[in-house]
């Protein structure tokens, strides 16, 4: 968001009741809870996933590798979506 689209959603919050914006600041928690439990969840997942890489005892892909595997998706998801046309 740029300062005018913050300014102008500040306008509108102030010319809220103040129940209304005890509404908005309930969303607006919620909002950033929902955020927070997102983050955590990838940072679990993640964590597992490196676990799971680290108990095959392979060794590091290089960049190369790591280019070619996400060239393959792309060119697989391109695939799919072509399908789908």
């Amino acid at each position: 968001m740029n300062a005018r689209t913050d300014q102008v959603l500040i306008e509108k919050l102030n010319s809220l009741p103040p129940q209304q914006r005890a509404e908005v600041e309930d969303f607006v928690d919620f909002l950033k809870a929902r955020r927070e439990r997102e983050r955590d969840e990838a940072a679990r997942r993640l964590g597992e996933a490196f676990a799971k890489l680290d108990a095959l005892n392979e060794p590091p892909m290089s960049p190369e590798d790591v280019q070619a595997e996400i060239d393959a998706v792309r060119a697989a998801r391109r695939g799919r979506d072509a399908d789908r046309r």
